[in-house]
């Protein structure tokens, strides 16, 4: 009973902290790390049993490391190789020499906790930084790539890391140099045979289950495979969470891989959560409590020199300073791995329980010190700091084509592609430089530039052109281009995309007259399909989607002349609904 009343508090913990961290905007691992705060020893109390909520939450990190391989292909390390290995790999090296040597020198540690404690802290939050750079979108930006780049070298050092770290203890886990052959021979006999056991064994046992049309037993073998490789190598002698990531590496390029994680997600974001919780509750209260301008000081020296190596790297690797400080902002805390790192060595005797606790108290303070800090880097640093220098528009350079496309997106592309078959010359104007950059890459012709504005459109040719494709998708530009090409060049005739009803009506109040919605078409395609496959005759779902199709045009038509007046446009699609109703009884009545 006892055990079903934690469960219930840490629950009820984690559903309201949560919601309450992401209501104002602080992301979701200061919400199960205040709850833990909150619930554990030094706070309520309700919670007391830290070490065994801790235990079972280490699943959440070894589900994370399998989720991090599992996502890892070959391929795309190999394209992300220079940032990864050059910025990751600097970025760890310097910052755990200068925090050990800090360490060793200015606190005084013993070699050994010196060494941990600066590779420990040189790592930082993946399950913190990657959410809040993906709820901001930030991470498609070149500050945000390099900022993966450097936790994705991160997330793969601290498996040999966790390998070597016997090496520094003195409990006797490796005592001679004969025990230390034999724990790296177990080691990598373990390693061969994940890796041959895994490209002949864990396909078929997926196709098996699979087979069993049962969701739960596929389940079953996704955890039975990552969690029974995790403890296989961790019989070893090696770490659990290298094991579940190479469980998740030979997987990556599996037929199964996007169901997988869609099994292994909920699991491994709520023990990871559950994590968090742990570490608030393990947090030591009492020290803080005791020394806090201590453990503030040294949480703060933490962030300024990891922030300060970060800035270094990022300038000498091309970044603006906006740029740098921004990555250096959401990196400059501990880890999570940071508090497993900890935990391993105080079990082989490279630190002490005293060491450790404080060190993780470092660790949570910085963790919870970085969504407040990366609130005031955007509100504050950002604006000053981050300036978007435009890229210059090309110069156009026309052959007098007589087709003008006013967006290359997906709807641009088609249109264009057709006439390049067709031997029709044309001219396309994207403003999405990425975009520009995207298609040239396939051996379109097309120019950066911005088509709301009327100068471009001339140097477009749009004075000769006969024929004006507006495919932007933004309606707001959509309707500037038309009004400055009938307003500036009369003699194009004008056709437009269409994102929506609405859409279409703004359009026809600017004299627009050949439009295309761009769901319609593909809409009864599908719905056709859909009457063939249930035994429709052709003829008849030809007539159904061709009676569809000119009562939908009329009433667009109708529509149009009330569409700024909701009251009725609401009255008349309901008059519409009718009538097509009627035209469809009528023609059954007819057959």
């Amino acid at each position: 009973m006892a055990e079903l009343v934690t469960v219930v508090v840490l629950l009820a913990a984690m559903v309201v902290a949560v919601p309450v961290a992401k209501r104002f905007g602080f992301g979701a691992p200061l919400g199960y790390l205040a709850a833990g705060l909150v619930v554990g020893p030094a706070g309520l109390g309700l919670v007391t049993d830290v070490g065994a909520i801790a235990h079972a939450s280490e699943l959440g990190v070894v589900l994370l490391l399998f989720l991090i391989g599992l996502e890892l292909r070959p391929a795309r390390l190999w394209v992300m190789r220079k940032a990864v290995l050059g910025l990751g790999g600097a970025q760890v090296i310097v910052t755990a020499v200068v925090v050990g040597a800090l360490a060793a020198f200015g606190l005084g540690l013993p070699l050994p906790a010196a060494v941990v404690l600066g590779f420990g802290l040189a790592l930082s939050s993946t399950a913190m930084v990657l959410p809040m750079l993906a709820e901001r979108e930030l991470l498609a930006g070149l500050s945000g790539r390099n900022a993966f780049s450097i936790l994705l070298f991160q997330d793969l050092a601290i498996i040999p890391a966790v390998a070597l770290l016997p090496l520094l203890g003195n409990s006797g886990a490796m005592p001679d140099a004969d025990g230390a052959w034999l724990a790296v021979a177990k080691g990598v006999g373990a390693i061969a045979l994940v890796l041959v056991g895994g490209r002949y064994l864990v396909r078929p046992a997926f196709r098996a289950a699979d087979s069993a049309k049962s969701p739960e037993i596929f389940t079953a073998t996704v955890l039975l495979i990552v969690i029974g490789t995790a403890v296989f190598v961790q019989a070893a002698g090696l770490s659990m969470s290298l094991g579940a990531f190479m469980a998740g590496v030979l997987l990556s390029d599996s037929e199964y891989r996007h169901e997988v994680r869609a099994d292994i997600e909920p699991f491994e974001g709520l023990l990871l959560g559950l994590f968090f919780v742990s570490v608030g509750m393990a947090a030591d209260i009492p020290a803080l409590l005791a020394e806090p301008v201590r453990f503030i000081a040294l949480a703060l020296g933490l962030m300024l020199v990891k922030a300060a190596v970060l800035v270094g790297l990022g300038r000498f690797g091309g970044l603006r300073i906006g740029g740098s400080v921004r990555m250096a902002t959401v990196l400059s805390q501990g880890g999570e791995f940071g508090f497993v790192l900890f935990g391993l060595a105080v079990s082989v005797g490279a630190m002490t329980q005293a060491q450790a606790s404080a060190a993780m108290l470092v660790v949570t303070l910085s963790m919870l010190a970085t969504p407040f800090l990366f609130s005031a880097e955007e509100r504050w640093l950002a604006p000053r700091l981050i300036v978007k220098s435009p890229r210059p528009f090309d110069r156009i350079e026309t052959d007098g084509s007589p087709v003008l496309i006013c967006g290359f997106g997906r709807v641009g592309q088609i249109v264009g592609r057709i006439l390049r078959l067709r031997g029709i010359p044309f001219t396309a104007l994207e403003k999405d430089a990425a975009q520009v950059d995207f298609v040239r890459r396939f051996g379109n012709k097309v120019f950066y530039g911005d088509p709301t504005r009327p100068e471009l459109l001339r140097a477009a040719g749009a004075e000769t052109a006969r024929v004006l494709v507006v495919a932007l998708a933004d309606v707001e530009e959509s309707l500037r281009v038309v009004e400055i090409a009938r307003r500036h060049f009369p003699n194009l005739t004008i056709l437009a995309r269409a994102r929506n009803r609405r859409h279409a009506h703004y359009l026809m109040d600017r004299g627009v007259t050949h439009i295309v919605r761009e769901t319609l078409d593909s809409s009864l395609r599908l719905t056709g399909d859909v009457l063939q496959t249930l035994g429709l005759p052709q003829d008849e779902v030809a007539r159904t989607l061709d009676t569809f199709r000119a009562h939908d045009e009329r009433t667009l038509l109708r529509q149009h002349a009330v569409h700024h007046d909701e009251t009725r446009l609401i009255q008349t699609s309901r008059q519409a609904a009718a009538e097509l109703q009627a035209l469809f009884e009528a023609d059954r009545d007819e057959r």
